[in-house]
């Protein structure tokens, strides 16, 4: 009886502390209509981005990203971490933080790419804006939340092309890991739309 007692005592021990390392669910206080606007702009983008690397496949003959990986590593074009976002790990906050701070970075590196070509400059535009308004979005629920840093983020170091070739070599490099970073975010709002 007393073994028994103890099992029984041990195992809610655990199942309290595996609660209390539990991520945050579905229901983590996102309203669904803030989940379904964002995951409309995220189709959105994502559907830009792919314009953006069939025009540089199209235009340059630059149609094969992992190609000009080293040169990215060299340029400085990263690719932003969800690791808070992950269906293991998930960490509402940090993830909200981490999809915000990724957006901003490719904001920039949106702003980097500037010039490329001026077929490219409307999409480049459009793809710039787009991601503007779901940081923005992002940020403002963060903020509602009460879980907004003091401070936003600010630009860290963008690459700096000096060839044509490597602007455009720059640009399919971001637009293929921006593709990454977006589909990775859109199943990640889409598991928290989840009922």
């Amino acid at each position: 009886m007393k073994l028994m007692a103890l099992q029984l005592l041990l195992w809610h021990s655990v199942l309290w502390t595996v609660q209390e390392a539990t991520p945050l669910g579905p229901a983590s206080n996102l309203p669904q209509s803030f989940l379904f606007k964002c995951l409309e702009q995220l189709r959105k983008i994502q559907a830009n981005g792919v314009v953006l690397q069939e025009r540089l496949c199209a235009t340059h003959n630059l149609c094969h990203p992992e190609e000009l990986v080293l040169l990215g590593h060299s340029l400085g074009i990263s690719q932003a971490p969800l690791s808070s976002c992950s269906s293991q790990a998930l960490q509402l906050t940090g993830c909200l933080r981490q999809l915000h701070s990724g957006l901003f970075l490719y904001q920039g590196f949106l702003q980097a790419l500037a010039g490329i070509s001026p077929k490219l400059a409307p999409t480049l535009d459009m793809l710039h804006l787009d991601i503007a308004d779901l940081a923005t979005n992002i940020w403002q629920q963060m903020e509602d939340l009460g879980v907004a840093p003091a401070v936003q983020a600010t630009q860290g170091t963008m690459p700096i092309f000096t060839s044509a070739f490597q602007r455009r070599a720059g640009g399919v490099l971001v637009a293929d890991n921006l593709q990454s970073f977006l589909e990775l975010a859109y199943r990640v709002l889409r598991h928290l739309a989840e009922p």
